[in-house]
């Protein structure tokens, strides 16, 4: 379930954006989403409909001096759930499964505000060792 993931080239990355209600912890929604990624990852992962890999993130409070260029240097505290695809019309085919839709939705009850958005992939690279 954790582990190190490696994303081909060309691969489709969507980034999701999502708020809990006021009162939410993320130790409340942490099971809805394990649910929900494992669901995805069984459901719809390779040839079953194009699920490459995910990760998921909580907002750490950092934001950078030097990489930033807004002026007010703060944000609200937030989560991300970052996956590969290898097309968006399998991401979009598989959230309207009614399958995938059960376990969001019970991710959904605790979020106030969830935005997605798609990516085309133009470059990666490792560091070099040594």
């Amino acid at each position: 379930m954790f582990g190190p993931i490696s994303i081909p080239f060309g691969a489709k990355m969507l980034f999701n954006t999502v708020k809990l209600k006021p009162g939410v912890k993320f130790d409340q929604l942490e099971l809805a989403v394990g649910k929900m990624c494992m669901v995805v990852k069984q459901t719809y992962g390779g040839d079953q409909g194009g699920f490459l890999a995910g990760q998921v993130f909580k907002f750490s409070g950092f934001v950078s001096e030097e990489g930033s260029m807004n002026p007010a240097k703060t944000a609200d505290e937030h989560y991300v759930i970052v996956t590969y695809w290898k097309s968006f019309e399998e991401h979009e085919q598989s959230h309207a499964d009614e399958v995938f839709n059960k376990t969001f939705a019970a991710v959904a009850t605790m979020c106030s505000d969830s935005m997605e958005l798609g990516y085309d992939m133009l470059w990666q690279g490792e560091a070099k060792n040594g």
